[in-house]
């Protein structure tokens, strides 16, 4: 072996041969058991980052790891490449989407290449190649097929910026996510996919997931939002018109003092017709309509309404309820309309005493005093308790009133119970070009007509002409101009393409069978490797990509299609990489560039800082220091290996760091240590690495084992098998964190066969157990000495091996032993008074 640690001249060989000898392709067919690795797939925005770096070494050390524990395992990588920021490239520099989106795949292909990644690459694809977007297409005409997409004219969260539709998850604070720009309302007819249908399913299918994170599970739980509740009317006051009410606390209706509209519920307008208030309310609503609804039902938000003027009667006590509008209902939430009852609801006691409504205790805690009902509230009562000011149901715990309440509501025919979701329909219809146009036409005699499959994809043209704020799609006459599937006749195509989400909603299950033309996969090749053993990826995409990918896996199995009903079985999700404590972004200028990392130290040295930094699920802090500490470890491996060349050479047998067809002779006491350290180093890292992904632990018992070896060198006798079992362990431990460098030692060493294809170390029982420990001796608890007994002595014999001691009368000096505590392996402890 030459005596520097050349990176660069060996990374770029050993990728090189890699990729041409196909070394991690998948298996289509094979007696091992199958292991699906998968990191969340890239968006190709030219380079990579160290978010990046970090998310795909993750998956590369499972991947490898379970390789060598002789799994057939499915590593692929492809491209989510549909998306605005091609569009606005393209808007900027007159440069097709295409052209942009491909030179950007180029070379993030290459950057991940460099960085020794164990990828498939016969299962790569990209999203905007008509070969894959064709059978996002065809899933949309599924989901159609049974039922689980319309159209319908909605009020709809828009960008003024990025000039397109966006879904309420793409909505963070009243912005856009992309851009930061403030989002308004907008009506348009959209297409929608019923997800709703499979509320409660996705709801209730979380337990299953035991290996997700209860974080990501909370995320889901709550934003699917089921409530259990009453539907009650309230009637428009001479009027045959009826108020529907959602509430899950039907028990505080008697504490009813007014009933709320959202200001585009289609009553108001009816309401105030003709009246003084009109001009008021009109006012309001425009105004509200220039609002998007996150930033309206916004706890931050200031809660403003008006009075419509009108009344409504309360369906319990007949009592008159003024109708109001505000800003916090929405008319696509729930019925449009809620009853507010300020004394037992935080947002109504704001709302009812900035405006001097009533407040009426309906509900008092159970030790509280009759005459408290009548008593003025400071602050809302939400708790349970007894029931008061509500005529017959006076005296009843407000649990008990709930379900005799309801009853009376189905009972009378004015209300019926019912579970609500906060979940509603996913909006997938955009304003772009850069996506899968969806596959609709409109004809004068047909209407609305589905594109036949054998006639997908339905492809992006090229004469368009791209201007800000404008649809690309509708400046092509050769897009928009087709005939009708049905009658042939004149059609005109739908120029809105469907959101990035639906492409990455199935992509997982295209890695299966990704050259299939007819199929987007075929059931044989999904139930083979379906589902995903480990998913890792950002958390940001718990309610986004995660909840999608769910809905379409749980469809595809009621279609037919699929044998599993969840994605993914396990699920990681990766902590930020930081610097200066902040993430690192171009915004803050706080980037550190990966491929400047691997110009200077070698993308083994890349991988190894970003695995030992932190662990995988919390945030990392970027060390230029540790960095380097990195860097200078592997040369500490290369050198040792240098060192021990000529005796590893003439041990290698193919069984690499098995006891088989060893010869380790009569070991001294250092060459059983050097055994036990080795043993106890495969034992932690197959832990570390297995069960609990804690890389960073798993790394340092490297470090351990490489030093021991170090020491084990200067010995006057280094028992060669042990040393040799050592050097090669130090190497198949830290192949899948330093896959090149470890290549290279081993190529070096004699081994024909690739490290990466040797079986994973095995742990040698034996050679853990220990000849002699280490003893703490303490007299009255203060420690005194330590001292070597024989791993096997017994408490008795320990002991009197400690009453021999020459010290013990020095430290006893005076007085009297009372009694000797022995732990037997640990300590003993010399009780005196």
């Amino acid at each position: 072996m030459q005596e520097k640690y050349l990176f660069s001249e060996i990374e770029s060989r050993w990728q090189k041969q890699w990729v041409d000898r196909k070394d991690y392709k998948a298996e289509n067919h094979s007696d091992k058991p199958k292991y699906y690795a998968l990191a969340m797939f890239p968006y190709p925005s030219g380079n990579l980052h160290m978010g990046h770096v970090r998310n795909y070494s993750i998956v590369d050390v499972i991947a490898r790891f379970k390789r060598m524990m002789g799994f057939n395992v499915l590593h692929p990588i492809g491209w989510d490449s549909f998306g605005l920021p091609a569009e606005n490239a393209a808007i900027k520099n007159q440069t097709p989407p295409a052209e942009w989106t491909w030179k950007n795949i180029a070379n993030m292909k290459r950057q991940l290449q460099e960085m020794g990644i164990s990828y498939d690459w016969d299962r790569e694809f990209a999203t905007c190649h008509p070969d894959y977007y064709k059978f996002t297409q065809w899933m949309f005409l599924e989901f159609y097929k049974h039922g689980l997409v319309y159209k319908r004219k909605a009020a709809v969260n828009w960008c003024p910026s990025c000039a397109t539709v966006l879904a309420n998850e793409q909505v963070v604070d009243g912005a856009c996510e992309r851009c930061d720009t403030e989002v308004t309302k907008k009506d348009l007819e959209q297409w929608f996919f019923k997800i709703t249908d499979y509320a409660q399913v996705l709801l209730d299918d979380l337990e299953k997931l035991k290996g997700w994170p209860e974080k990501v599970k909370t995320m889901q739980k709550n934003w699917i939002g089921r409530s259990e509740g009453t539907e009650v009317e309230f009637t428009v006051e001479n009027r045959e018109d009826k108020i529907r009410v959602y509430t899950t606390r039907v028990d505080t209706i008697f504490g009813v003092s007014y009933v709320v509209l959202a200001p585009e519920h289609p009553l108001v307008q009816e309401l105030i017709a003709g009246t003084e208030y009109e001009q008021e309310v009109q006012n309001f609503v425009s105004r509200m309509k220039g609002l998007n609804e996150i930033a309206r039902t916004s706890t931050e938000t200031e809660k403003e309404g008006l009075f419509t003027g009108a009344y409504c009667l309360n369906p319990y006590s007949g009592e008159r309820v003024p109708i109001w509008i505000a800003n916090y209902v929405l008319f696509d939430y729930g019925t449009g309309a809620v009853m507010g009852v300020p004394a037992h609801d935080e947002r109504d006691f704001e709302f009812a005493t900035k405006y001097k409504l009533p407040i009426k205790t309906v509900i008092l805690p159970e030790d509280a005093s009759v005459t408290e009902k009548d008593a003025p509230l400071q602050v809302a009562f939400t708790g349970e308790g007894i029931m008061v000011n509500s005529g017959e149901y006076d005296g009843l715990k407000n649990m008990d009133a709930w379900d005799k309440m309801s009853a009376q509501a189905e009972q009378d025919g004015f209300g019926e119970r019912k579970v609500n979701f906060r979940l509603r329909d996913w909006l997938i219809s955009r304003q772009r070009y850069w996506g899968a146009p969806i596959p609709m036409v409109y004809c004068d005699h047909c209407g609305i007509v589905p594109v036949p499959q054998d006639q997908l994809p339905v492809q992006l043209p090229d004469d368009v002409v791209f201007k800000a704020g404008e649809n690309p799609l509708t400046s092509s006459e050769s897009f928009k101009q087709t005939t009708c599937p049905t009658c042939g006749g004149k059609a005109r195509r739908e120029t809105d393409t469907m959101d990035t989400f639906m492409c990455s909603s199935w992509y997982f299950l295209r890695y299966t069978d990704p050259q299939n033309s007819k199929l987007p996969f075929s059931k044989e090749a999904a139930d083979q490797w379906m589902n995903v053993d480990q998913y890792v990826g950002g958390v940001e995409h718990a309610i986004l990509h995660l909840l999608y990918s769910r809905f379409f896996t749980k469809a595809l199995r009621d279609f037919g299609y699929l044998k599993v009903d969840e994605p993914f079985e396990n699920l990681l999700t990766q902590g930020m990489v930081c610097l200066g404590g902040a993430k690192m972004s171009k915004s803050k200028g706080n980037v550190v560039s990966p491929e400047e990392i691997i110009s200077k130290y070698g993308a083994d040295t890349a991988r190894l800082f970003i695995l030992f930094a932190a662990p995988p699920d919390r945030d990392l802090e970027w060390s230029d220091q540790g960095v380097e500490g990195c860097y200078r470890f592997l040369n500490r491996v290369w050198r040792l290996a240098a060192q021990y060349e000529d005796v590893l050479k003439g041990q290698s047998s193919g069984e690499a760091a098995s006891v088989q067809g060893r010869n380790f002779g009569e070991l001294d006491k250092a060459a059983k240590d050097m055994r036990r350290q080795t043993h106890q180093a495969i034992q932690r890292v197959t832990s570390d690495i297995g069960v609990r992904f804690n890389f960073n632990t798993a790394v340092s018992s490297i470090m351990e084992l490489v030093n021991a070896l170090y020491l084990y060198k200067e010995q006057p006798n280094v028992n060669v098998a042990a040393a040799s079992e050592a050097m090669e362990s130090v190497l198949l431990l830290l192949s899948p964190f330093a896959p090149h460098m470890t290549e290279e030692i081993w190529s070096q060493l004699g081994h024909e066969e690739s490290i990466h294809r040797m079986e994973w170390p095995k742990v040698d029982e034996r050679a853990l157990v220990q000849d002699e420990v280490t003893v703490v001796l303490q007299v009255n608890g203060k420690l005194k000495d330590r001292i070597q007994v024989s791993a096997q002595i017994s408490a008795e014999e320990l002991e009197a091996q400690v009453r021999l001691l020459p010290k013990l009368e020095e430290w006893t000096q005076g007085k009297q032993i009372v009694k000797i505590i022995t732990v037997p392996g640990k300590l003993i402890n010399v009780v005196v008074k």
